[in-house]
């Protein structure tokens, strides 16, 4: 099978007027290219199997703008998933009029504003908008609104939670939404487990609606202001915790345990809870069960074993004992908690919160501890 005289015609005409990015409807079977003065078609006759006829399109594309017949060279592909693809070969990636081209373009470091808006012309996709947010110098840029409106638009058709959040943190980082389109997002969150952990992500210091400093958060601070001056870091966590934004984030960490959809929120959740308490673990994920956790915390504010930092506050404020452990527990949140309990990644809903029950009620203790509520 060969290309018809007038397509291979028009097509290099095309090709020779130098667009900027090139998109192939291959349901449609339209060639369409993106220049300065708009956009240009090139609707295609095929004379066999439209499949086949479209090779035949990507090979004459890739043959005019990489010199190789061959469409999106093998060699290409692994560059950009090895993450070794040169900045100069962006625009030769979007004139190929292959998506896996232009999900590696949207993925690139060395992504501008004006190769995002070719690549946005190429190929809108939730995806790609997610990649290209990743980006700061997108998220700074006019592009930056933009993508962030349209995952707006697209989150109620989102059917992954991990997908929901990653949208949520990207749209939240500032200057993509007014405060009138956030605040209906937190609305909304109210019924979305998956939400709320994409607000945790992305504000973990300045979440809505702020609620009130714990009772004895001035005492606290009064107690701890030398150990804070001096840089501890757990004096510094600790404080943070009972002031009125860890408490919001806390009541909110709590809201997402309280009803999780799936292990995947779990699983974000506690790497949430991680990450927020990581002063205190700067090593990381420690993968312990339940009861090393426990035997792990008690470490920690141990008199005779606990680290410099815990033992300075503890001297300053020997009351502070159970808000400590209760800091190192929660830092300690993460698959190895799940593991011994709940064995199936499938399992949802009620069925995986009961099996879960055992785990995540004493996370809930503590977090009920550093708000100052009984349980």
């Amino acid at each position: 099978m060969e290309l018809s005289s007038e397509d291979n015609f028009r097509l290099n005409v095309l090709l020779a007027n130098r667009p900027k990015a090139i998109r192939i409807d291959e349901s449609k079977l339209v060639v369409y290219g993106l220049s300065d003065k708009g956009e240009a078609k090139v609707v295609l006759n095929p004379s066999g199997r439209p499949e086949q006829y479209l090779r035949l399109v990507k090979e004459l594309i890739s043959g005019h703008i990489l010199g190789s017949p061959g469409g999106y060279p093998v060699y290409l592909r692994r560059w950009t998933r090895m993450g070794q693809m040169r900045d100069e070969s962006l625009e030769q990636l979007l004139m190929l009029g292959e998506p896996e081209a232009v999900v590696a373009a949207v993925g690139s470091p060395g992504l501008t504003e004006d190769l995002a808006r070719r690549a946005w012309w190429a190929m809108e996709d939730a995806d790609n908008a997610r990649r290209m947010l990743e980006n700061p110098s997108i998220v700074g840029s006019a592009m930056g609104p933009v993508l962030a409106d349209y995952l707006l638009d697209y989150l109620p058709f989102e059917t992954e939670t991990d997908r929901m959040t990653a949208s949520i943190r990207l749209m939240l980082q500032p200057g993509l939404l007014d405060a009138a389109r956030r605040e209906d997002l937190w609305k909304k969150s109210a019924r979305k487990q998956a939400y709320l952990v994409g607000f945790l992500q992305a504000l973990p210091d300045d979440l809505p609606p702020s609620v009130a400093p714990r009772a004895d958060a001035a005492a606290l601070a009064s107690a701890l202001q030398p150990e804070l001056d001096a840089g501890n870091p757990a004096a510094r966590l600790l404080l943070r915790a009972v002031g009125a934004p860890g408490q919001t984030y806390l009541k909110t960490v709590a809201t997402v345990l309280a009803k999780p959809p799936n292990q995947d929120v779990v699983s974000a959740a506690f790497d949430c809870l991680r990450a927020y308490c990581a002063a205190v673990r700067p090593d990381g994920d420690p993968d312990l069960s339940l009861e090393g956790l426990s035997a792990d915390a008690e470490l920690f504010v141990a008199a005779d074993a606990a680290p410099a930092s815990v033992r300075a506050c503890l001297d300053a404020l020997p009351s502070a004992h159970a808000d400590l452990f209760a800091l190192r527990f929660l830092s300690g949140a993460g698959y190895g908690l799940i593991r011994p309990v709940l064995r199936d990644p499938t399992t949802l809903g009620s069925l995986m919160r009961r099996k879960l029950a055992p785990v995540l009620d004493p996370l809930q203790q503590q977090i009920a501890r550093l708000r100052g509520e009984a349980r």
